[in-house]
Parts: C-alpha cells; structure tokens; sequence
C-alpha cells in the first residue's frame, strides 16, 4: 500500500493472545472469555474506524483467530513482534508512519467497546494541540490512549500505573469533558458493566448476552 497523504490520525491497537486476553474476565465469562475478548476488540476498532479524524487502525497481534475477525472491520493488520506491549505498539507505529508520514499516531487500548466515534474525536482534537498527549482511564491509574503529533518521538508507556509514567515524560494528561467511553477499559466484571450501562457495540452486546450471573455477585450481566 502507498504512503498517504492525508494527515488524519492513525490508531495502533494491539491484541493480545486470545489465550493471554481478558483472565480477569475467566470466572465471569467462563467458556465465552476468547469470544468477549475478540467482540470487545471488533467493537472497538469498529468505532475507531468510525471516527471522523480517524484514516486507519493498525492492529498489532498474533493471534490468527482475532486477525482474522479484526480485518473484517477494516483493521490493517501487523505481527505482533512478541515483546510486550510497548514493543508491540512502536512495532505499529512505524507501520503507521510508513502508510502516513505525515499524519499523527495514536496508541488505543482494544477494551473500550463503549466507544463513541463522536468522543474519540474530542480526545484526538485535543491530543493534535500538544507534541504527546494521553488519556486515563476511568480509575486515574492507567491510559487508554496516547498519541504524538507528526515527527516526535512515539514513546507509549502504557501497563500498570502508566498514567503516572507518562506524566514523568513529559506527555500532557487530557481531560475533555463527555469522553467517558474512551476512558472506559474492561478488565474486570465490574469494568464491563460499567461499559454495559454506557452501552456497548453489538459484537459484545452479543456474546455478553450469552454470559451468566458472574459467581459472588448479585446482579448479573445484562
């Protein structure tokens, strides 16, 4: 594929394993982890792809089984160079650069399937005004997304307290109002159904449907 001219924003998104993907979710999701994880993720990217200062996401996995159901939403798909998130996530980055040198790249965690393609744009608008920029999640501990303006060094520090970690680089905390769909990552039953109430995309909608009451807690998963 040719290099593009567009200066619209490209998303790097990595997907684990479905063997590695979503194990906070096993007791909850039972035989149905793999499939949430890969729902999640389409749902995901799907909104992305759906945002209007978005060109194209560039997913980062090795796992043939959420290639395949990724590149059916439209993602551009990159081996997972197998060194962890980081690495995985400056691997896409310069695939991003080679499709568009010229345009911004983003760093998005795959769990936000109550994305709005109307709340990304803020968070990226915002993002576009500063060198790098990140998001936290809804706990103020982590990231959902990052993102560099064309030219500077793509840095992500993402996994455990990264909100902190890319504070001390240097990188500008955004706080938009009405983005509570891009802060919002599942890791937990309690994440999902936080992201359930927000409402989520019809792939996760889905298979959530088909999950049980998650043991220890009074109120099932809608």
């Amino acid at each position: 594929m040719p290099p593009s001219e567009s200066s619209g924003w490209t998303l790097v998104v990595p997907v684990k394993t479905l063997v590695a993907a979503k194990t906070r979710l096993a007791e909850a999701a039972g035989p149905h982890r793999a499939a949430l994880a890969v729902a999640i993720a389409c749902d995901t990217v799907e909104a992305a792809l759906g945002c209007a200062l978005v060109d194209r996401v560039v997913v980062v996995t090795g796992d043939p089984v959420a290639a395949e159901a990724l590149a059916g939403v439209g993602a551009h798909l990159v081996a997972d160079p197998e060194a962890g998130l980081n690495a995985a996530l400056r691997h896409g980055a310069r695939e991003a650069v080679r499709l568009a040198p010229g345009g911004p790249v983003g760093a998005l965690q795959a769990d936000l399937p109550a994305l709005r393609p109307g709340e990304l744009a803020l968070v990226l608008a915002a993002a576009a005004e500063f060198d790098q920029a990140f998001l936290p999640d809804a706990a103020e501990v982590g990231t959902t997304f990052y993102g560099v303006r064309p030219g500077v060094d793509f840095t992500p520090g993402f996994g455990g307290e990264s909100r902190e970690r890319h504070l001390r680089r240097g990188a500008k905390e955004l706080c938009p109002p009405g983005v509570e769909s891009v802060r919002r990552d599942v890791d937990t039953p309690d994440d999902l159904r936080a992201a359930l109430a927000l409402g989520v995309g019809p792939r996760t909608r889905a298979v959530t449907r088909q999950i049980g009451e998650p043991p220890g807690r009074e109120t099932p998963l809608p």
